[in-house]
């Protein structure tokens, strides 16, 4: 092979590489977007998150309860309503439309492709799933329950009432009710994972917020509560709440997150949306 036909190919190579180099970079282009900000455009995205807690089925679902869902309108969810074992009487306050089959429900208030459902539907395998859904959200609850705290500096924080705090990744635990008087700050990367886990009530007072800083994704967040959890009037929230009782969202309340209760739910012109 001649020396003027290798030195082509040496620089044809080079010229390759650089090339192939150049489509990893941050110049902006399509092949630039990172795994969070694909991630974070997925509506209804569950983590995958080794330690984060797994959702099952239930994260089919952006409220699902057992006795009842009530709201008074008019609340805005995306994503869908589930009840069971409770019929579909004990949905109030969204002004359902049956489809044809009785599968499911549509309301003004559930917006996008979410739908409702109910135990009592009979069309399709709607009362099986919501089943299962019901039992992957009490197996996801006593999962959350299980882990233990990171440490002690992580147990009993603050003595159950969070002031102008900012949280980062690690399991949380506390003994008592806990009480949110002002705004609270979670940071963490895209892939941390926090879980807060109350022994009584969580309150937050009205107009305060949870804020997401760092990259910290709602999905990532769980906050198992023993006790009933009350979102004050126009606050908002971000996670995913297990609740072993009742979830009440007050007026114009608003959350990122899903509403998972083992008992009923009552929200009053609120906002939820899934991660």
């Amino acid at each position: 092979m001649s020396k003027n036909i290798l030195s082509k190919i040496w620089i044809m190579g080079l010229l390759t590489a650089v090339s192939l180099a150049g489509c990893g970079s941050d110049g902006g282009g399509a092949a630039s977007v990172s795994a969070k900000d694909s991630g974070a455009a997925t509506v209804g995205a569950v983590s995958t998150e080794a330690a984060a807690v797994p959702l099952g089925t239930a994260a089919n679902y952006a409220i699902l309860a057992k006795s009842g869902v009530k709201t008074i309108p008019t609340s805005a969810v995306t994503g869908n309503v589930g009840l069971s074992p409770a019929a579909q009487t004990y949905l109030e306050g969204w002004a359902l439309t049956n489809d044809p089959t009785v599968t499911y429900a549509t309301s003004a208030q559930v917006l996008g492709s979410g739908k409702l459902y109910a135990a009592d539907n009979v069309g399709g395998t709607t009362a099986a799933d919501l089943t299962k859904a019901v039992g992957d959200m009490e197996t996801a609850y006593t999962a959350a329950t299980a882990k233990p705290p990171t440490s002690a500096a992580t147990t009993d924080l603050l003595g159950g009432t969070l002031t102008d705090q900012t949280l980062t990744a690690g399991v949380y635990q506390w003994g008592s009710a806990l009480n949110i008087p002002t705004d609270v700050t979670i940071s963490g990367t895209a892939t941390d994972v926090f879980v807060f886990k109350v022994t009584g009530a969580l309150n937050m007072a009205a107009n305060k917020k949870v804020i997401l800083s760092g990259g910290a994704l709602a999905k990532n967040i769980f906050w198992q509560v023993s006790g009933a959890v009350t979102l004050g009037a126009g606050s908002h929230f971000e996670g995913i709440i297990l609740s072993k009782t009742a979830i009440t969202m007050q007026t114009g309340a608003s959350i990122n997150g899903r509403l998972l209760a083992q008992t009923r739910i009552d929200i009053d012109a609120t906002t939820v949306k899934v991660p």
